[in-house]
């Protein structure tokens, strides 16, 4: 407890937890009940003995070689052990219901420096009740002891310390100064001040923050506290932070003390911790005191709030090395090869490989292979130049596709507004063509491409004026091209409706060619279904359409990916804002038939972002989806996280994986996807995508592309 007239709980605590021992047979059982039980830990550091209690989930000794998450929980001041216990029944209803995985709960018991040790190493000497290296003990020698004694998950993803008042205050230095340890943080009331503690505080009391024969040390303090720890964060290993606090929390008389009120100091905590680089912190104030009342109840919201992020598997992360330059890049395609190389596309802002740099973002087009990179194509002007799609052809060269706003093909001189492009590299990265196409004076940008049988290539986008002399339908319109093989626009067909279309992806077959995008206001033929809706059409080679429909719900919709699956089956995907069921939007997957009939609809998500990027047809008429989430539906591992789903030929789902750094990954600054993928010849995906975080070897700048190997059947790299 943080002030002197706190009376401990842990009498209280323990007449609780005899009660809930006591409980009615059927109603445990129906609970599936764990066991409590307490035992003892070697300390060399304390050159003792550490006492504290075990809960061990229902079912823990018949689960073979099962292995759990462990919670470790910290008591207030002058409580002991036993004050935890009285969450066992929280924590057997969160796992019977599945709220929470099944974990281990340690409970340790922290007798020292009177019970107000603040679970610091002390250096305070005082004859009467000399400090004690605690956190030591607890940090080293308890998770020592507790990760060889019982089948624990040993890594810090999988731990969890928590704590009130006293122990909230341990739980956080714990969090922010071991983040090898621990990933996730509840914090509840911490008895944490800033700079110092107030005058009646006994964080100044009992030696813990001393030195020498001081008591009390302003230096140790401040040295000890969260604000010194935050500078020192790894950004790579983030911690997940609940903070929780009573509003009516004790107040201090003393209007010059009003600020280290642990409400407020909890509001300051959290508003510092939200802003530090490597922490993913939450806040919620309760209707109550410094009490049960208020732990309990915050106990099970926060950790229903960090179990996702409570996994037994460690979050995978993203291969080595990165691509890009020291600025701020773009991934931008990503194509395979049948003799195993991989042509990568990406926008960079700066020069790659020695390349010249002709300013703004640059076109960047690479040949690896298992030995490194074959050749690196470096285009641009100096203006922006950005790829959005690379795609094989027969003869080992690639087509790829996206927009410019200066003079790409040297004859747009002075050009106002963004063009279309498509070019055609060889084998060996040289340029065959380049064609740049758009309303002269308007904005037209590329967004897919598709190559054609003949050597050629689909490019739909969208334009704001009049593409190629055709009429404008609204704000504006999505555009299909047919370039033919010399690079020439064989025909093109602008269509839209009274808002703003895309087009965002394009598929190809023997028999017709598949756009997907969105639209405000609905294309001529659909029905609108609310806010934006995704939409998806067919042509034939000619360029005649055989029907569109609209895809969605009430919400904000599209469809930024398509493909056509190895049964012929239409599958595309992206994300549906007006039934996510849980929060933000939810990955979005339909399938159709060459005639336009719905085939199956299937949607993915959990409480955060999440969307669909690209489609990739596996054997069997499965698909694989590409794209990205902010949810917890694979193993989270930061912001945004990479996310592979294997859907079969009904559109049931097979699988969920999640991958990616402590950043970040697959979406950009403002929640878009910027993610591709492909079939590779030895059947694994090929994912390339954006990344702001950091991977082996080092980030090269401000955002870079990576480059992931993937096996569709488990989802990570």
């Amino acid at each position: 407890m943080s002030r002197r007239w706190r009376i401990g709980g842990g009498v209280a605590a323990m007449l609780l937890a005899l009660g809930l021992a006591g409980a009615a047979p059927a109603a445990a059982e129906r609970l599936r009940a764990g066991t409590l039980t307490t035992a003892t830990a070697p300390s060399p550091a304390l050159g003792g003995d550490i006492d504290y209690t075990v809960y061990l989930p229902h079912g823990y000794d018949a689960a073979g070689d099962t292995r759990y998450p462990v919670l470790y929980l910290l008591h207030g001041r002058g409580d002991t052990m036993a004050a935890w216990t009285r969450v066992k029944a929280d924590l057997d209803r969160l796992i019977a219901d599945g709220e929470v995985p099944p974990v281990i709960a340690v409970l340790p018991d922290a007798p020292w420096s009177s019970r107000g040790n603040w679970f610091v190493d002390s250096a305070y000497t005082g004859a009467d009740d000399p400090g004690r290296p605690v956190e030591t003990a607890l940090t080293r020698d308890l998770v020592v002891h507790v990760d060889a004694t019982y089948r624990t998950a040993a890594h810090r993803g999988a731990r969890l310390v928590g704590g009130y008042s006293m122990g909230g205050a341990g739980a956080l230095r714990y969090a922010l100064a071991h983040q090898d340890l621990f990933a996730n943080a509840l914090v509840l009331s911490p008895a944490v001040y800033r700079p110092l503690p107030p005058a009646d505080s006994s964080a100044r009391e009992f030696g813990a923050f001393g030195s020498g024969e001081q008591r009390f040390s302003d230096e140790v303090y401040q040295r000890l506290n969260y604000p010194a720890l935050l500078p020192g964060l790894d950004p790579e290993s983030p911690v997940r932070m609940y903070v929780a606090v009573g509003d009516d929390e004790w107040a201090n008389p003393d209007p010059a003390d009003a600020v280290h009120d642990l409400d407020y100091e909890a509001a300051t905590l959290y508003n510092t911790v939200r802003r530090a680089d490597g922490v993913a912190a939450e806040f919620r104030v309760l209707d109550g005191g410094h009490d049960w009342d208020v732990w309990r109840p915050a106990f099970v919201a926060g950790l229903k709030h960090l179990a996702g992020t409570l996994s037994v598997t460690p979050p995978a992360g993203l291969p080595g090395p990165a691509y890009g330059s020291a600025g701020t890049d773009w991934a931008g395609g990503v194509a395979a090869h049948p003799d195993g190389a991989t042509t990568l596309g990406y926008a960079a802002s700066g020069p790659v490989a020695g390349q010249p740099y002709a300013g703004g973002l640059d076109a960047v087009v690479s040949r690896l292979d298992g030995t490194g990179t074959r050749w690196t194509t470096q285009f641009g002007t100096p203006a922006n130049d950005r790829l959005y799609g690379v795609v094989p052809l027969a003869d080992g060269g690639v087509v790829a596709a996206g927009y410019t706003r200066g003079d790409l093909d040297g004859r747009h001189p002075g050009s106002p507004a963004d063009d279309g492009f498509v070019t055609r590299l060889t084998a060996t990265g040289q340029r065959a063509w380049l064609t740049q196409a758009g309303d002269p004076a308007k904005a037209d940008r590329f967004y897919a491409v598709a190559a054609a049988p003949d050597g050629g290539a689909y490019a739909a986008g969208y334009t704001s004026g009049s593409f190629d002399g055709s009429a404008s339908a609204g704000d504006k319109d999505a555009v299909l091209a047919r370039i033919a093989p010399d690079g020439s626009v064989a025909w093109s067909r602008q269509f839209g409706g009274a808002g703003e279309d895309k087009a965002y992806a394009v598929a190809v077959d023997a028999d017709g060619v598949y756009v997907a995008g969105s639209t405000t206001a609905g294309l001529p033929g659909t029905t609108a279904l609310g806010g934006t809706d995704g939409w998806l059409a067919r042509f034939d080679h000619s360029g005649t359409r055989s029907w569109v429909t609209s895809v969605g719900g009430a919400g904000d919709d599209l469809l930024g990916g398509v493909a056509v699956s190895s049964t012929g089956t239409v599958v595309a995907t992206g994300s549906v804002g007006g039934e996510a069921t849980a929060g933000g939007t939810d990955v979005l997957t339909v399938a159709y038939t060459a005639a336009g009939r719905q085939r199956w609809r299937t949607v993915t998500g959990g409480p955060g972002a999440d969307g669909g990027a690209d489609v990739v047809a596996l054997p069997g008429g499965a698909v694989a989806v590409v794209g990205f989430t902010g949810s917890g539906l694979g193993v989270p591992v930061g912001g945004a996280d990479v996310l592979t789903l294997r859907l079969d030929s009904r559109g049931r789902q097979l699988g969920a994986a999640q991958y990616g750094t402590a950043r970040d990954d697959a979406a950009d600054a403002f929640g878009e996807e910027n993610v591709y993928a492909t079939l590779g010849a030895d059947g694994r995906l090929l994912v390339s995508g954006l990344t702001a975080g950091a991977v082996p070897g080092g980030a090269l700048g401000n955002g870079d592309v990576f480059l992931a190997t993937v096996d569709p059947t488990k989802g990570t790299p």
